[in-house]
């Protein structure tokens, strides 16, 4: 952070050399700052949850309202925020309106407290949304990945220090310096960039239908709904059964999901982050087994927090940065991350409503465990789906790349055994193994002292032969046809 924040202090004299650096940085503190003060405090935080036992004061309602009204807010800033302007304008002026609410939370419960996180809900949701304009346009394509890495760890761990101000100083200490994290955002805040310099405008690259994009965005959103479910059954049922270890719970929590996050962050390039996605679901699956047969000591907590945060980690990586990346593919980038992000409010809400009713009607807790692997078994079905649907749109992101990321002689063996079974004249061969390797029309020409239109002519006709028509369904046949043909030997 401090990294960040020494360079980020620049963006008042950026050159066009710099400048999608420097908005990079000053919007990931931004964010990281402003979600710092919404996670320990405005949704489902430690430090509301602190101010309200202070006072006795039960938290459900207000707790559903902040949740509803964060969807809402998330949902519908597309319609109203269409500029990055506009974006920088509903900053400025809600970390203003959050501060001022904040004050109402140092004097006793009133129905302002109700009414304040109900309206900074709707607000910061709409905040998260906006947030896209600078996610899209500070960040190249296919680098999404990291600054979404770099938003989450740093909201998190200051969210930490928050949380254990709150619940080893004072509640209101905790409320102060989560009040310092919105003032430090709206300073910064204050130097975003307002222009129109996206680093991969739709313009500039492959431009999609409406059609095309719906499909698959609503197939993610399905995705995240079923999957966040668990993390609703998290945090009604799991977190509730381990606050006797409040020492533990308030600054070990979310270690598992910053570690998660920075071991994918850094992974490799070759790395096949689709593996790893089976294998968080895996460790969803374990945490609550282990939180059905283990005790509710503090080994126990740290098993079982352990594999359902470092779980949730990867997967929140993994729907950020390839809401991130479908940014360039809608002219609306608010819209488009909104609708991302409240399927995960939803699916939150969805979970906590689940436990919360389970909890009242006295289920036995194998119940709340059963449901929680029919929700990882429903996801593992899921998510080769999603593969194929995200796949032809976002074929170059970490998450998706299968044939891409494997080394030249893997490949090649792959198209040796594909052209065995397939009528491809010589040179014809020759083009899908440069294909594969991802060659661009011109290094192809270039690699085969061909022309560029002599190229398309044979990618024309590799496409015909194959009743394809574009080099990531043509990928999706061979390895295909590749696995079968390994098979029958």
């Amino acid at each position: 952070m401090v990294f960040l924040l020494k360079h980020a202090t620049r963006g008042g004299e950026m050159t066009n050399d710099n400048i999608n650096i420097d908005e990079r940085k000053l919007s990931i503190i931004v964010h990281a700052l402003f979600s710092s003060w919404m996670l320990s405090f405005l949704f489902e935080g430690q430090i509301l949850y602190a101010l309200a036992d202070t006072f006795d004061l039960t938290t459900d309602v207000i707790i559903f309202g902040g949740i509803v009204a964060l969807f809402s807010g998330l949902l519908l800033c597309g319609f109203f925020i269409k500029t990055k302007w506009a974006a920088k304008q509903l900053f400025l002026c809600s970390y203003l309106y959050f501060l001022t609410v904040s004050v109402v939370f140092f004097f006793p419960p009133s129905i302002f407290w109700t009414l304040g996180i109900i309206t900074s809900a709707f607000l910061a949701g709409g905040c998260v949304a906006a947030w896209s304009f600078y996610f899209k346009s500070g960040t190249p394509k296919n680098e999404r990945i990291k600054t979404a890495a770099d938003v989450l760890i740093c909201s998190n761990v200051l969210m930490i220090l928050l949380n254990m101000a709150a619940i080893h100083l004072t509640p209101r200490i905790g409320l102060a310096l989560s009040m310092l994290m919105l003032m430090a955002a709206f300073f910064f805040a204050m130097r975003l960039p307002t222009g129109d310099n996206d680093a991969s405008p739709a313009s500039s690259g492959r431009k999609e239908s409406a059609e095309s994009i719906t499909g698959p965005l609503v197939f993610l959103c399905l995705f995240i709904v079923v999957i966040t479910i668990n993390s609703g059954l998290m945090y009604q049922v799991i977190n509730p059964s381990f606050a006797h270890l409040q020492w533990l719970t308030s600054w070990y929590w979310a270690i598992p999901y910053i570690v998660a996050l920075f071991i994918m962050r850094n992974l490799p390039p070759k790395t096949n982050h689709t593996y790893i996605l089976y294998v968080a679901l895996a460790m969803i699956g374990f945490s609550f087994i282990a939180f059905v047969t283990l005790d509710h000591s503090a080994l126990s907590y740290l098993v079982v927090d352990t594999l359902i945060l470092g779980a949730c980690g990867i997967y929140d990586l993994f729907w950020w940065s390839i809401l991130g990346e479908m940014l360039d593919l809608h002219k609306n980038p608010a819209k488009l991350f909104g609708i991302g992000m409240s399927a995960n409010v939803l699916g939150v809400l969805l979970g906590g409503l689940i436990g919360s009713a389970i909890y009242t009607e006295g289920t036995h807790i194998y119940n709340v465990t059963l449901l929680a692997l029919a929700v990882v078994c429903v996801t593992l079905a899921l998510l080769p789906l999603l593969h194929s649907q995200l796949f032809s749109l976002l074929k170059e992101h970490a998450y998706l790349t299968v044939v891409s990321g494997m080394v030249l002689e893997e490949q090649s063996k792959i198209t040796d055994r594909f052209v065995q079974f397939a009528n491809l004249s010589e040179r014809e061969s020759q083009v899908t193994a440069l294909l594969l390797q991802k060659k661009t029309y011109k290094s192809i020409a270039a690699e085969l002292f061909i022309s560029e239109n002599t190229v398309k002519y044979y990618v024309k006709n590799i496409y015909a032969k194959f009743n394809v028509r574009s080099r990531a369904e043509l990928i999706d046949i061979i390895l295909t046809t590749g696995e079968d043909n390994a098979d029958k030997k």
